[in-house]
């Protein structure tokens, strides 16, 4: 049998590799030895394996999780590549939010802070009075990208048995949050019907109510998807209001994020969002 297997030192020539990393994808499961010799314990591999070998260890390079390695060689072609894709995709997210922030804390440290603040554009826009079904939660900043997109689907859900949506949906932060400090935050859809709004949220139950949002005058900047990521979207809301400042004006109530964009559609750098504050 061994004639017909490679040992593990002319494996790993071939599939250009090290045994040790070899032990080590055996250990974890990603490529087994084909066999091994029980009084031994010597490794042996066959030639077709080499294919496997060299497909982990090129997956290792995109820095991609052991776990999501296993789950790209251990399915079909076609299989594997969309998981691939999918892995690649959430990558790139990151890594253009990455960027934004390392952009940011250079301002910062370099005392550019005010540069930085003239690459948002600020404008104003009047925004009239409405009905919104809300749910307040006390969140910290990691725990947003899951609630905000689950709770404003939950509104606009019941939105639907409300007349429909009136305007883009929103997020008020009452106080900061951050990685220290849980808000709380307050989701908002705008509704057609306050009365059917009403019943909703009573059949709801906790956590969901109405209010009436009174008519506002909004200072707001434009931002992508990926400034959207904590902290650098903090630089876009110090933006905002430091153009407040400049003019004299006052900001007047919490500040909010309007997401008007498709998210899932969305790029890293398509707009999405308007950080806004109330102002007078």
């Amino acid at each position: 049998m061994h004639q017909e297997l490679l040992t593990i030192g002319a494996f790993a020539a071939r599939a250009r590799l090290s045994p040790k990393a070899l032990r080590l994808y055996d250990r974890l499961g990603l490529l087994a030895p084909a066999y091994v010799d029980e009084v031994s314990g010597y490794r042996y591999y066959r030639a077709d394996q080499v294919e496997r070998a060299r497909m982990v260890a090129l997956l290792r390079r995109l820095d991609m999780p052991l776990a999501r390695i296993a789950d790209v060689v251990g399915a079909d072609g076609t299989t594997g590549a969309a998981r691939l894709a999918a892995y690649w995709a959430d990558a790139e997210t990151r890594f253009a939010s990455q960027r934004t922030l390392a952009e940011y804390l250079r301002g910062r440290l370099s005392g550019r802070s005010s540069e930085m603040y003239g690459k948002f554009v600020v404008e104003t826009v009047d925004v009239p009075e409405r009905v919104v079904l809300t749910e307040t939660r006390h969140t910290l900043a990691d725990e947003l990208p899951v609630w905000i997109p689950a709770s404003l689907g939950r509104l606009e859900e019941g939105a639907r048995e409300c007349g429909g949506t009136t305007g883009a949906p929103f997020v008020v932060y009452y106080a900061e949050v951050s990685m220290e400090s849980d808000g709380p935050a307050e989701s908002c859809v705008p509704v057609a019907d306050g009365e059917a709004a009403r019943g909703w949220a009573e059949r709801w139950g906790s956590g969901v109510g109405v209010r009436v949002e009174p008519a506002r005058r909004l200072a707001y900047a434009r931002i992508t998807k990926a400034q959207v990521a904590h902290p650098q979207i903090v630089a876009a809301f110090e933006a905002v209001e430091a153009w407040v400042r400049e003019r004299g004006l006052s900001v007047d109530g919490p500040c909010r994020e309007v997401y008007f964009g498709d998210w899932d559609a969305a790029g890293p750098e398509d707009a999405v969002c308007d950080v806004a504050f109330p102002v007078t």
